[in-house]
């Protein structure tokens, strides 16, 4: 006698299918929803680096990091001596990406932290205490006259301070760049870079799985 064969009918593979193809819709939705995130959190950190400075300066008639009264303005801070005979210029000397900690780039953290306008440890010896973004990368701010890459001769990017964040990946830099700035990573103020390369990459050039570093000057 004959076995009679079992298979799937077109019925029961039509559902297997729509049920497979709702998973990855869900999947998809939930990555757009987390990228989404991310460049929120990345472009918050963006703006509260200008906010610490204006709130500091409204309080201590001072630029954190340059500030050489810190001493006496707040318990416990440490007063940058890198380099020496610079404070009080308006300037935070030191590249954002420093890891002097006596720069005062490095200790711009130590000080709005301690003035209460930021939240994290304190004591330039601990391992969390330089900033990072959601990507991972480092966090940081600087004048921008110091700033050596992203500069374009033509169209130069305008303002005193530069606030810089590494490791972020393109599709969340041309969004991070759409919400803050002109749509544009060569031009306006916030642009993105490939390091070691100094030249702005153009928002059509940019590669949604590359990691950029994006730094917008106020």
């Amino acid at each position: 006698m004959k076995k009679q064969q079992t298979g799937f009918t077109l019925i029961e593979l039509a559902i297997v299918l729509v049920i497979i193809g709702l998973l990855l819709g869900g999947v998809l939705k939930g990555q757009e929803l987390i990228n989404s995130a991310k460049a929120k959190n990345i472009a918050s950190d963006l703006k509260n680096a200008q906010i610490f400075i204006y709130g500091y300066q409204d309080k201590f008639r001072a630029i954190p990091g340059d500030d050489a009264n810190v001493v006496a303005h707040i318990n416990g801070a440490t007063a940058a001596t890198t380099p020496a005979g610079s404070l009080n210029n308006a300037q935070i000397n030191g590249t954002w990406d420093s890891t002097t900690a006596t720069d005062e780039s490095f200790l711009f953290w130590q000080h709005v932290r301690l003035a209460g306008f930021s939240t994290g440890p304190t004591a330039v010896a601990d391992a969390a205490y330089l900033p990072r973004n959601a990507e991972s990368g480092r966090l940081g701010i600087q004048s921008l006259n110091g700033l050596a890459t992203i500069q374009d001769a033509v169209s130069p990017m305008t303002g005193l301070y530069v606030v810089c964040s590494e490791n972020i990946t393109g599709r969340l830099v041309k969004q991070i760049d759409t919400n803050l700035d002109d749509g544009n990573t060569a031009t306006g103020s916030l642009r993105a870079v490939i390091p070691p390369a100094t030249a702005a990459v153009a928002t059509g050039a940019i590669v949604d799985g590359t990691a950029y570093t994006i730094c917008m000057s106020f």
